[in-house]
């Protein structure tokens, strides 16, 4: 098969303007929870778009874990290469690719850390493995082998037993966004595309041509 000969035709729903919500959180909030009760596969799921400071882009999936009027929020290793890059460029976007429902959102904005009581928050509320393995993986450094995390986790086992403490280099970002884009797969390639872009505290809801 010819991989240029891969096509297909959408045609599960439509985006107007006058069915769309005017906040773009509101319309996110729809989306997000209609993929949920459709049970997408990992509906929370969501690429994360940072750049260097040698401009090299690149891309990661993570798990979206809230969001509210301040923006879309999710957790790392802040020693990792995103972080590192967010700490040089603290500019990011974020892309939900719902491909059931023929949906993607895409969401641009300035990154932040979350304070330390959110972090702590939920780094308490996750399975005591994931606790441990917060500590036991260098993220993004080259390592010999799978050894070095089972060795890693293991001795972090032993030292916090139940209660692993947050790590001080692992907590939350909160994407705080200043332009969201829904975009809605229709027939003949002629997608609904709208975009929503902030003009000082006002959202400026717009079509572009797909």
């Amino acid at each position: 098969m010819n991989i240029a000969d891969l096509r297909k035709s959408y045609e599960k729903a439509e985006l107007s303007e006058d069915a769309s919500a005017a906040d773009p959180l509101k319309q996110f909030e729809r989306w997000l929870n209609e993929a949920i009760h459709s049970e997408v596969p990992e509906p929370n799921a969501m690429t994360l778009a940072t750049v260097a400071s040698n401009m090299r882009p690149s891309t990661r999936v993570v798990l979206i874990k809230g969001y509210d009027e301040r923006g879309i929020v999710w957790y790392t290793n802040y020693d990792s290469r995103k972080g590192q890059e967010l700490a040089g460029n603290p500019f990011a976007a974020l892309q939900f690719h719902w491909v059931e429902l023929e949906r993607v959102v895409r969401i641009e904005g300035r990154m932040e850390k979350i304070s330390d009581t959110e972090s702590d928050a939920y780094f308490h509320s996750r399975p005591l493995d994931s606790r441990i393995g917060a500590w036991a993986s260098p993220q993004s450094q080259v390592i010999d082998g799978r050894t070095v995390l089972v060795t890693n986790a293991a001795k972090y086992a032993a030292q916090f037993m139940l209660n692993p403490p947050r790590p001080p280099h692992w907590g939350g970002y909160r994407l705080v966004p200043d332009e969201w884009q829904f975009w809605q797969g229709r027939k003949s390639r002629l997608h609904d595309r709208l975009r929503y872009r902030l003009n000082e505290s006002d959202w400026i809801r717009e079509r572009l041509a797909p």
